[in-house]
């Protein structure tokens, strides 16, 4: 049974779902936990919803607090605490009390790195004026609210198509802003493939965001310290708020300075147990390397689902059992408005990428029978090998009841299994639930 003293980077998914494994498994040990924001078990994914009203406080979004960690769990969960270095031959870190900027050197048996992901945000002409935000911590979610509850802002533009950008413009968008978004690429949602991101950019127009896609910010427009305008390489935009939202990066910089070997796209390389290249050093959730079961190569996503399952395999390994995680397939989902869009598995430029052949089909259906009351249009793309048949990739753009779909596919992809063993399942069927050909299968037979 391993046992000494564990230290966590980072209380947000994965540190905490570790931290929470280990207690349970192991009563007595000493877990101590750095944080440096103020809150520890928060759902990031919920910041939006909050901004736009639909969360009455960002207090929904706080799973546990550190208060609740240390009374009811007995874990030591210290926020404000931010770790400035990593001593692997010492088994050590040194830590700032961002409260009193006082430093220590703190000891460790074993060490979790859990420090996430952080916000690209591209330092140019204007970008410290107020009302300019990008999103990664509930702070940060709280600190977009309280600007827009006293700064009362009447437009608003967003920068970047993704998944973030995508929430915070329907976000927006609730709350009577008048929204414009940029976007640098041909499309939004640059994980879809580029027939189906069309779908998406024809959604948000319909909403009414302002779309402006093939432009690039260049910088900021200011007055008084305050943002007024958005400025890209073809136009200015007025502003009164802006959020950057062009996704996030590991935050793999403490592991880098201490020797600790990276991976894909700078996160931190694991084994299938979650431990790092430094002996008696773990690292989980976004910070951390993965593995895609379809293309069968190192991945990196920063999603709360992939973050949670690391934590609990990490805290497994941790407290002396054993467990692997096995992989992901990229599946996401995401809502804008009444439009929902999903995805899982590969895209048709990952997969010409691989060098692999594949067949496509794309189809147009409904969510439920025809004739049922508010049924609504559903468009289901599918990847397939070419002469085998597996599956490799599937996305969704469709109306209420569309979007969930996916973890048909999501499972399909994880059983390696084929077109035709999709169009032979046994899927449940009603009226005010699906066709009778299910939209997933509908797509499925036209590969078969």
């Amino acid at each position: 049974m391993t046992t000494g003293r564990l230290i966590v980077i980072g209380g947000d998914a994965a540190g905490m779902s570790a931290a929470s494994k280990v207690r349970r498994e192991q009563p007595q040990r000493e877990i101590v936990v750095f944080e440096r924001s103020p809150h520890t078990s928060y759902s990031a994914c919920g910041m939006p919803y909050f901004i736009a009203g639909l969360v009455e406080s960002a207090d929904k979004l706080i799973a546990r607090s550190p208060e609740k960690f240390r009374e009811k769990f007995n874990i030591d969960a210290r926020i404000r605490h931010e770790v400035l270095e990593i001593d692997v031959t010492g088994q050590r870190v040194r830590v700032l009390n961002l409260a009193d900027s006082s430093e220590a050197w703190e000891a460790y048996d074993q060490l979790l790195i859990t420090t996430g992901a952080e916000a690209i945000f591209p330092q140019l002409e204007g970008s410290d004026a107020q009302g300019i935000f990008s999103l990664s911590t509930l702070a940060s979610g709280i600190k977009v609210f309280d600007f827009m509850d006293k700064e009362l802002p009447r437009s608003a533009v967003v920068v970047g198509g993704g998944y973030i950008g995508l929430e915070m413009a329907e976000a927006l968008v609730r709350q009577g802003l008048q929204v414009s978004l940029i976007e640098k690429g041909e499309q939004v949602m640059g994980t879809l493939d580029p027939d189906m991101g069309i779908l998406v950019s024809e959604a948000l127009r319909e909403i009414g965001v302002a779309l402006y896609l093939n432009e690039s910010l260049t910088g900021y427009e200011a007055s008084n310290g305050k943002v007024t305008g958005v400025v890209t390489d073809q136009r200015t935009i007025p502003a009164d708020l802006v959020i950057v939202g062009l996704g996030t990066r590991p935050n793999s910089k403490l592991a880098q300075q201490a020797g600790i070997i990276l991976g894909e796209k700078g996160s931190i390389r694991v084994n299938p147990r979650q431990q790092t290249s430094a002996p008696n050093i773990w690292a989980a959730g976004d910070c951390a390397e993965s593995f895609h079961l379809v293309s069968r190569k190192p991945f990196h996503v920063a999603l709360g689902t992939v973050a949670n399952k690391q934590g609990n395999v990490a805290g497994i390994n941790l407290s002396g059992g054993y467990a692997t995680f096995p992989g992901v397939v990229g599946t996401a989902v995401s809502k804008i408005c009444k439009y929902e869009v999903a995805r899982t598995g590969l895209t048709e430029r990952e997969l010409k990428t691989l060098g692999l052949q594949y067949t496509t089909a794309t189809t147009k259906t409904k969510t439920r029978a025809g004739y049922y009351p508010g049924a609504g249009w559903i468009t289901v793309k599918l990847l397939a090998e070419q002469g085998t048949g597996r599956l490799l990739g599937g996305q969704i753009v469709g109306l209420e009841g569309a979007a969930k779909r996916i973890d048909v596919l999501a499972t399909a992809l994880t059983a390696g299994m084929t077109v035709q063993q999709i169009v032979d399942l046994d899927l449940s069927y009603a009226p005010p639930f699906s066709p009778v050909w299910d939209p997933v299968q509908t797509a499925a037979r036209q590969l078969v």
